[in-house]
């Protein structure tokens, strides 16, 4: 069959790759994708955020599956419109994207579903956002109700830090502060009138939020990941597949709006137990770039199940033993600010086996350049996570740009 991926970041090109090598998947399309797409898929230049235009294109294409990877068409409701075409389409309606498209929304599912978080209030005004500080104590968590890249989120010990986070985003979800190590777990998820909602776990990951090394720094979009965490309880997937997902998903379709797609877990391994950071409601990015080369099962059979309600019926993800690490290289500035323009040089210069994922790049006078702020995911497996931590930072070097920032402690002692 034939796939077009939505969407022109790092996240969208990781599932291109996964794509093309499905021996169960003939052309792969793109829209718009980016330059590291262009070896491996068709692209077309159609807006995401165009839910009439991405049907069309879908349609006109006669692709068999539609996956919509970014945040931001989700929330627009552009998997409604290309499902309304007739096409199947990986990722949930608007109204069950709200996951991600508002935190308020998401914690209020979240106590409906039982579902263990943070205590939070949402806050309006100068005045709400103080008396919850004062009610939390530090440090502080100040979280944009809306999408915000990744990057909405205040921690801080400064309580007039997080009063200017708060006064600058308008609505937000003040909460109280979780203890320990985060963790990403995804579900794959489907839904059906005879079976309810059917959930598939992947591997946990672990990314790194931070700019700079040992968690210092503005928050970004994630600067690395790495899979498997043998560091994490064994019963966690389980746990939190039980506790977190399916009900999470019930609960959607108990309110009429059943979720169908990539249901994002952002946790907290606290000293009272796991806790829910945050939803979203599409592929992690950068866990995708390491999750995907450590899945042995073809991935359009998930993806297509979970769209056409058939999920129950394909084979649960198995995975391969290993494990896999991507370190993100960013533009100059990055995260207050990025640099365009600058000449990428040695991508093909990398070794075997180190795969490139383009984030933020672009074609310039038949050059590659940057063209965001995260630039580049640089992927590698190995037989663990330190012989692909060496193999992804090796690949790391053979490749420059003006003002690249990398961190150096990815996976380090993992």
């Amino acid at each position: 069959m034939d796939v077009l991926v939505v969407g022109s970041g790092g996240r969208e090109h990781a599932l291109v790759e996964a794509l093309a090598a499905d021996p169960g998947v003939g052309v792969v399309h793109a829209a718009p994708g980016n330059p590291g797409m262009a070896a491996r898929a068709r692209l077309h230049d159609v807006d995401p955020m165009d839910g009439p235009a991405v049907a069309a294109l879908a349609t006109s294409l006669g692709v068999a599956l539609a996956v919509i990877g970014p945040e931001a068409p989700l929330v627009a409701g552009v998997a409604d419109a290309v499902r309304s075409a007739g096409v199947a389409c990986f990722g949930p309606t608007a109204a069950a994207a709200r996951l991600e498209g508002s935190k308020a929304f998401a914690k209020e599912v979240m106590t409906s579903a039982g579902v263990p978080t943070a205590r939070a209030r949402v806050c309006e005004s100068d005045a709400e956002v103080a008396l919850a500080l004062d009610a939390f104590g530090p440090p502080y968590v100040v979280k944009d109700d809306g999408l915000a890249a990744g990057k909405g989120v205040v921690v801080t010990t400064d309580r007039q830090e997080a009063l200017d986070h708060a006064r600058a985003c308008g609505r937000v979800v003040v909460e109280e502060y979780l203890d320990g190590p985060e963790v990403s777990l995804f579900g794959l998820c489907g839904w059906n009138d005879a079976d309810g909602a059917t959930v598939y776990p992947l591997q946990p990951a672990q990314d790194f939020k931070r700019i700079h090394d040992g968690d210092g720094g503005a928050n970004t979009g994630g600067m690395g990941a790495y899979t498997p965490l043998t560091w994490a309880p064994p019963d966690l997937v389980d746990v939190v597949t039980r506790t977190v997902l399916q009900p999470t998903v019930d609960e959607l379709a108990r309110r009429g709006t059943p979720f169908t797609g990539l249901l994002y877990a952002g946790l907290a391994l606290t000293s009272r137990g796991v806790r829910v950071v945050e939803f979203n409601a599409r592929f992690g990015d950068p866990e995708t770039q390491v999750l995907l080369p450590l899945l042995v099962s073809p991935l359009s059979p998930l993806l297509l199940g979970a769209a056409t309600g058939t999920l129950a019926d394909v084979p649960p993800p198995a995975w391969k033993p290993g494990g896999a690490v991507t370190v993100v290289m960013a533009s100059k500035g990055y995260p207050e600010t990025s640099s365009k323009g600058d000449v990428i040089a040695g991508l093909d210069a990398t070794p075997d086996g180190v795969v490139v994922i383009h984030a933020g790049t672009a074609l310039a006078d038949g050059q590659v350049v940057t063209a965001g702020g995260r630039v580049l995911a640089v992927t590698a497996a190995g037989r663990d996570v330190a012989d692909a931590r060496a193999r992804a930072y090796e690949g790391l070097s053979a490749i420059s740009f003006a003002g690249a920032q990398w961190r150096t402690d990815i996976a380090a002692g993992r």
